[in-house]
């Protein structure tokens, strides 16, 4: 087993970026200022198998957009921080909520303001297209693009690596 798959195997949470993880980080906005976002329904649904395994799940993140709101009540996430300027102070405050240590925590995420979380957390996953400066402390980096199956990926390889992955796919394969 590799260092990585060591590192996922004591995860209770997964905390997940947005722009750039769950979407391919454009950024939509109408006329009147409204803001879009595309969320990738592959993401979703490994979302929902990690979250049966007993893995909690959370997002922090940059940006405010009230479509953030209604995709993590979709998904059943209920540990959401929005319009964070300092991503360490959200996940500090993860920690001491749910009463877990960094080594039982995985973060997502794609960019420099990563960094502080992904640094201290137990296992660090990056998107592709992340900066050398982010791709250099990452544990697992991603095959897939965000937004395009990459959360997805991150949630199999916890879910493999705890060795849940098989159990919960047979449930489809009956």
């Amino acid at each position: 087993m590799n260092q990585a798959h060591q590192r996922a195997l004591p995860v209770r949470l997964a905390i997940f970026d947005i722009d750039g993880v769950m979407t391919d980080g454009s950024l939509y906005f109408s006329d009147d200022g409204k803001e879009y976002k595309a969320f990738n329904s592959l993401d979703g649904h490994g979302l929902k198998m990690l979250r049966q395994t007993g893995v909690e799940l959370a997002i922090i993140t940059g940006r405010n957009s009230q479509v953030v709101v209604h995709r993590a009540k979709n998904l059943g996430i209920h540990h959401v921080y929005q319009g964070v300027d300092n991503k360490l102070d959200a996940y500090l405050h993860l920690l001491d909520k749910l009463g877990l240590q960094p080594e039982q925590t995985a973060y997502m995420g794609d960019d420099v303001v990563d960094l502080p979380v992904m640094t201290r957390c137990g296992l660090a996953i990056c998107v592709p297209a992340a900066p050398a400066e982010v791709q250099q402390y990452a544990h697992v980096i991603t095959q897939r693009d965000g937004g395009r199956g990459a959360v997805r990926e991150a949630c199999e390889f916890i879910m493999k690596a705890q060795g849940h992955y098989a159990a919960l796919l047979a449930e489809y394969v009956r």
